[in-house]
């Protein structure tokens, strides 16, 4: 056998092995609430970086208006693994019988969510929101949980509406469409570094979610319990990127580039509004309250018992 021939037969098998290695990926389709929020990002920047693919995982990754639609994936089918999901929402979703699990905490505090208004808006703090419009994303949203817990706590008349993601609420703050809108960094950080909005809240002041898990990343329930193992895997590999986002200056680049935002503001978006401990997966904080809280909020009809939370929350192990 010549060296061409040698060289051609090599080719060849790299050619093959490369080909059953891609067939060895298997594929898990995501729902992914806000594009771009630190939190949110962690599959698309452990993509982007390799950390899912070494574990042979493929992400197709769809972005959606707020955690409503990311649930509603997830329910139907259409996707996999949903990410973001506000726990009010999941808990009002189970209760009635949805296909949904919970295979992760997603972040837990809400100091990252923020409301605002334009700079010159009269309105100073919550308490000055009767009869304005006060915008959340989606329904079944940690947005829409944080706004009916103000409303709650505050004895508000303000209207709630949903009004989708960032981009579109600072379109309509600043059109004069809506009074109050909503926003999660990196987006609005240049607006408020302009001083052309101003915040009056944040989620943290809705004493309900502060300190406590505000979003899940969840799972299809027929798909988890058909794919325990892809979904094992996929936790581990976010375990892994969570890990890289906060300990390599590399990732800071990854996400800064995928956004077209500068190193800076990826490293402020982190540093100030996202400490590592806030989006670690593996604890869901302060189930016991969310579950009374989900009744006074009227998410639930009644407190889930601990046999239906076992049910409910299925997170891999490490």
């Amino acid at each position: 056998m010549n060296s061409k021939t040698i060289a051609c037969t090599f080719a060849a098998l790299s050619l093959l092995a490369g080909i059953a290695t891609a067939a060895a990926d298997d594929t898990i389709k995501l729902a992914v609430g806000q594009r771009g929020n630190w939190d949110t990002s962690m599959s698309e920047v452990g993509q982007l970086a390799g950390i899912f693919k070494k574990h042979g995982l493929v992400l197709e990754i769809v972005y959606t208006q707020g955690a409503g639609e990311t649930q509603q994936a997830v329910i139907s089918g259409s996707v996999d693994i949903g990410i973001a999901a506000g726990v009010m929402g999941v808990l009002s979703a189970y209760s009635k019988g949805a296909p949904v699990r919970v295979i992760g905490a997603e972040t837990t505090g809400a100091g990252d969510l923020y409301w605002y208004v334009k700079a010159d808006s009269p309105i100073k703090t919550l308490k000055d929101t009767d009869d304005k419009i006060l915008a959340y994303s989606t329904n079944g949203s940690s947005t829409h949980g944080v706004v009916k817990a103000f409303i709650d706590e505050y004895k508000l008349k303000a209207k709630p509406t949903a009004m989708g993601g960032p981009a579109a609420n600072i379109t309509a703050v600043m059109s004069g469409q809506i009074d109050v809108g909503w926003a999660a960094p990196p987006f609005g950080l240049d607006q408020l570094d302009a001083k052309q909005i101003r915040i009056i809240a944040t989620g943290n002041d809705a004493s309900v979610f502060k300190g406590q898990t505000v979003r899940l990343n969840i799972a299809n329930a027929d798909y988890l319990k058909t794919h325990k193992d892809v979904v094992a895997r996929y936790m581990k590999a976010y375990r892994e990127t969570v890990n890289y986002m906060y300990t390599d200056p590399a990732a800071l680049k990854v996400y800064a580039d995928w956004l077209k935002i500068t190193e800076a503001k990826a490293k402020r978006t982190r540093d100030d509004f996202f400490p590592r401990a806030s989006v670690e997966p593996d604890k869901i904080t302060g189930l016991d309250t969310i579950v009374k809280d989900a009744v006074a909020l009227k998410f639930t009809a009644s407190e889930l018992t601990k046999a239906q939370l076992d049910d409910l929350i299925q997170i891999p192990p490490r």
